[in-house]
């Protein structure tokens, strides 16, 4: 790591002519209004396990009353400069591939082209006893006919699109309509594997790049942070730019501390004009 503060200008070097992957997480879309885990001011909270939601009719019917209320805001999210930042660095070569961390869709809504969903898409919904799979713009229309008028008013956001509710025991939840069974977003939970063949997509994309740009992201799961490790072992240069320290800082070649779009912004700017 350099020994001096570094600034966006060791960024813009080092990245300058390296054709570079991108590891993003949930603090490039704190700017469209998706609240994050653990950024500065997050609020502590303990999402729901697979082992939980698995567990009981109850959990699933506690998450499906929260994600239905936070659907509505995730829904109404844009992408902001920083996700159309990259779409332009991969517009112009300097950006090969964008892993993300996030299941918001914020990246293909931006345009991004070579893109991973690590942890999948909360726009989509499989049921787990027959593995049908169902758009969440659908199930949503079906839980508003079956609790209408439900979770009418203000709720906090949490990250993921999940709504801070307590009372949850009137919510009807939907079942599968091919086999009646049960429903998850189709995303990767706490306590749950990314599925090996993505895993094994990410660590192509990161052998085949030149540097491995991480943006917005604590890499406090293994998920992550195992690129970041698998860079560093092979001599991969790290760029990591985050609001705070991350599990990886003392693997990167350069920590920035500072903001997705206030970086990514001015490094597009500097790289697309290379």
């Amino acid at each position: 790591m350099l020994t001096s503060a570094p600034h966006l200008g060791d960024v813009c070097a080092l990245l300058a002519g390296r054709r570079t992957v991108v590891l993003t997480g949930a603090g490039i879309s704190t700017d469209s209004g998706i609240p994050d885990y653990r950024g500065p001011g997050s609020v502590p909270r303990q999402p729901m396990t697979y082992q939980e939601f698995v567990a009981s009719p109850q959990a699933q019917q506690r998450y499906w009353a929260r994600a239905h209320i936070g659907w509505r805001h995730m829904t109404g999210a844009a992408p902001n400069a920083a996700h159309h930042a990259l779409v332009a660095l991969e517009a112009a070569g300097a950006v090969s591939a964008v892993v993300t961390q996030n299941v918001d869709g914020l990246h293909e809504a931006a345009g991004q082209r070579e893109l991973v969903t690590l942890h999948g898409r909360i726009a989509d919904v499989v049921c787990l006893d027959c593995g049908d799979r169902t758009s969440r713009a659908t199930l949503h229309e079906r839980l508003e006919a079956l609790n209408p008028g439900y979770g009418d008013g203000v709720y906090a956001i949490a990250p993921d699109g999940d709504a801070l509710l307590e009372e949850t025991a009137g919510f009807v939840v939907a079942p599968c309509e091919r086999c009646g069974g049960r429903l998850k977003p189709d995303v990767v939970f706490f306590g749950e594997n990314v599925p090996k063949p993505r895993v094994e997509r990410c660590r192509s994309l990161v052998d085949d790049a030149d540097a491995l740009l991480v943006v917005g992201s604590s890499l406090q799961v293994l998920s992550g942070l195992r690129f970041v490790r698998q860079a560093a072992k092979a001599g991969t240069p790290v760029v990591i730019v985050n609001r705070g320290t991350t599990r990886g800082d003392e693997l990167a070649t350069v920590k920035l501390e500072a903001g997705c779009a206030e970086t990514l912004v001015p490094l597009a700017e500097s790289l697309t004009a290379a």
